[in-house]
């Protein structure tokens, strides 16, 4: 059976003093005798008592909580973004909540509301792929409570957020991709509701259309991120009668998914086909046969910037209405510039 948690109210009435005496004690007020202090500690220890945080919290008007919500924590990138986050919270004593949408729209809704009810200072959200109704986070104003977005964002002008350059990443990548003499480019794109697969296209486009070289549709494919739907994506490339001889991947595991698939097809990676992809993860550093380069989206200094944004509002109660929108400069990392056999 669980023990009784002890109470301010119990400690009183052993003591034979009122609840406020003992309230004063615990908080060293000068008031307080330092004999009283002492019978109210040691009882206290002996008892094993807490303080009531919920009602502490409650006076404040804080509860010095943060939530976080996004797609997937297994991810390499999103588990690197946390760190980033919890780095920064610390420093301003505060704990952080987590909770993984799963790329799921109404599990994302669920948490918002369930991070609304814990009463949390504040919300970092790096939005479902899946998510195209923003209500549950426009409630949030209702609540007061201030929302910082990350990486994925919504499609709406007035809101705050972190991303990271990926256009010109994108650009930089296709230039990388012709120096090394290629041409026919391809594009596995993510999901249309993702900002950032818009953003990829475009850079794609621009830089391409920089270097006198004409779009081909047929090159440019789409995946929902399972790999499943990245299978179906490089098939519907390796279908075409003229295939590109290098592809810009989404990220990189949908970089890994198409190559495992055109290995499966006999392909021979960064010799008939070469990858190059978005997000760097430590994985390629170890690979025998990485894609050519990763353009680096910097996920941990994502997370604090956006935590550093949001502990501006919250501090701020308020009173500061100017939008904080930052954009992080991408970086191609070139893991080899010499095509292999594989």
């Amino acid at each position: 059976m669980r023990k009784p948690v002890a109470t301010i109210k119990e400690i009183a009435k052993r003591l034979n003093i009122s609840v406020s005496t003992v309230s004063r004690a615990l908080h060293d007020h000068h008031s307080i005798g330092l004999r009283t202090k002492m019978r109210v500690r040691d009882l206290a220890k002996e008892l094993n008592y807490h303080p009531n945080q919920t009602a502490i919290f409650f006076k404040q008007g804080k509860t010095f909580t943060i939530g976080v919500i996004l797609p997937e924590l297994s991810e390499s990138f999103f588990s690197s973004a946390i760190s980033g986050i919890e780095d920064f919270a610390k420093t301003m004593n505060y704990n952080v909540l987590v909770g993984q949408s799963h790329d799921d729209e109404q599990t994302e809704k669920q948490l918002v509301e369930a991070m609304t009810n814990h009463r949390v200072d504040g919300m970092l959200i790096s939005v479902s792929k899946n998510t195209a109704n923003y209500e549950h986070f426009e409630m949030l104003d209702d609540y007061n409570i201030p929302v910082v977005f990350f990486d994925r964002i919504p499609r709406k002008p007035d809101i705050n957020y972190v991303i990271c350059n990926v256009e010109s990443g994108t650009e930089d990548a296709i230039k990388f991709l012709i120096n090394l003499g290629h041409r026919n480019i391809g594009l596995i794109n993510g999901p249309e509701n993702i900002i950032a697969s818009k953003e990829r296209f475009e850079g794609y486009r621009d830089a391409l259309s920089g270097k006198n070289i004409k779009v081909n549709p047929s090159y440019i494919v789409s995946t929902d991120l399972t790999p499943e739907s990245t299978n179906s994506a490089m098939e519907e490339i390796l279908l075409l009668k003229k295939r590109p001889t290098a592809i810009i991947a989404f990220n990189d595991y949908v970089a890994l998914d198409a190559m495992k698939y055109a290995k499966k097809r006999k392909i021979k990676i960064n010799k008939d086909i070469s990858f190059v992809s978005f997000a760097n993860l430590p994985m390629c550093h170890y690979m025998e046969n990485p894609p050519l380069a990763s353009v680096e989206q910097f996920p941990f200094e994502q997370g604090t910037r956006a935590a550093e944004i949001l502990f501006g509002l919250v501090g701020s109660d308020g009173t500061d209405t100017d939008l904080k929108q930052v954009t992080i400069e991408s970086k191609l990392i070139i893991h080899s510039r010499n095509e292999n056999n594989n």
